[in-house]
């Protein structure tokens, strides 16, 4: 793709350049996407490796003297996200250009520059996506492509800046949602910074665990404790910055783990059902991908032998079945050469899969 003339208008209407602040992860998938749309994109970070890296991936070039950014995207840790963004408005005062941000915290970056001079130019974003590895070789322009992103305007937020946002959002492949910052906050405790605090305290009982017990671990433990196993420094930063909403909804965690206390230790079936109903009910409205309504899910369990091919073979398999794959999962079995692998599918339509994969010599159960 052609340089762009700077201050030149890409394929999405945001007019360049654009400069992202922090080529990390986020930073360099979000200048892989402006390239994308045909923006010119500055790279900032005080690792000037990352600058060269995300550079060399063709994410954008080193701000240099004199560069003027319309559009300024912060995706600094959150420890620094109030001081980086009251920077950026300083450095680009004099101008209209917007400034947003990616922390996954809104409410503290907003508060450190409420009272900005040109905090009218300045609306928080948070795309929810991700990824288990980090760094500018991490980033991808498809990073973004269906994946929620949440806006939070303010008060003062000026109209053109909010626009200017949704645009990045749209180019970038993400769906806008639109939220208060302090609304964000309690959605972000709720779906991601109490479960990450769950997962960590569930797989810390493994830490010191008897190698004979962890010789039973399956599938449901990785599945409980996968995101204990993100950056401690960085969940401890954005856990920090989000301690009001934490706080409240780790109350009510408390209370819950003493009923099911309570529950086990009187042998009262009754309560701890409850319990445990009351978990299948937040399963069911955990919204189904590019977010429409859940729907009655399955699994359907295939024995897969341990050697080249065989995993090819068993989705080639299901596509002939005609029956649409909505999630994958595979459990090694440490003391048998094969694996299990768990394909999630339309209630409706598991009976169907099984039918279908058992007529061509797999081995399935429900």
């Amino acid at each position: 793709m052609p340089e762009p003339l700077p201050g030149s208008t890409g394929t999405s209407g945001i007019a360049g350049p654009v400069e992202v602040v922090g080529a990390g992860l986020l930073g360099t998938s979000i200048g892989l996407a402006c390239r994308r749309a045909g923006l010119e994109v500055l790279l900032t970070d005080t690792a000037g490796e990352n600058v060269r890296t995300a550079s060399g991936l063709g994410a954008g070039r080193p701000r240099a003297v004199g560069d003027r950014p319309a559009l300024v995207v912060v995706a600094v840790p959150p420890d620094h996200l109030g001081e980086v963004i009251a920077a950026a408005l300083d450095g680009t005062e004099g101008t209209d250009a917007v400034v947003t941000d990616v922390g996954s915290v809104k409410s503290v970056p907003l508060a450190a520059v409420a009272d900005h001079p040109g905090a009218a130019r300045y609306v928080g974003s948070h795309p929810m996506a991700g990824s288990e590895r980090s760094g500018p070789l991490a980033g991808s322009a498809s990073l973004f492509d269906g994946r929620p992103w949440a806006i939070t305007p303010h008060a003062s937020s000026a109209p053109a800046a909010v626009e200017t946002v949704e645009a990045l959002v749209r180019l970038a492949g993400g769906v806008p949602v639109w939220l208060t910052p302090a609304e964000h906050d309690r959605a972000v405790a709720r779906t991601s910074h109490v479960p990450h605090l769950l997962s960590a305290l569930v797989a810390a009982r493994l830490a010191a665990g008897p190698e004979n017990h962890l010789a039973l671990s399956g599938q449901g433990v990785r599945d409980v404790t996968r995101v204990a196993a993100g950056d401690p420094r960085l969940y401890g930063q954005i856990v920090s910055a989000n301690a009001d909403a934490v706080v409240a909804l780790l109350d009510e965690v408390r209370a819950d783990l003493d009923r099911v206390r309570d529950a086990v230790g009187r042998g009262d079936r009754g309560a701890l059902e409850e319990v445990l109903a009351h978990g299948v009910q937040g399963t069911r409205v955990i919204p189904a991908k590019h977010g429409g309504p859940a729907r009655p899910m399955a699994s359907v369990w295939v024995s897969v032998p341990d050697h080249p091919g065989e995993l090819a073979r068993l989705f080639a398999d299901a596509v002939a079945s005609e029956v649409n794959i909505e999630d994958v999962r595979i459990d090694h079995d440490p003391g048998r050469p094969v694996g299990l692998v768990e394909l999630l599918v339309e209630e409706s339509r598991a009976e169907h899969l099984v039918t279908s994969l058992e007529s061509r010599a797999w081995s399935t159960h429900r």
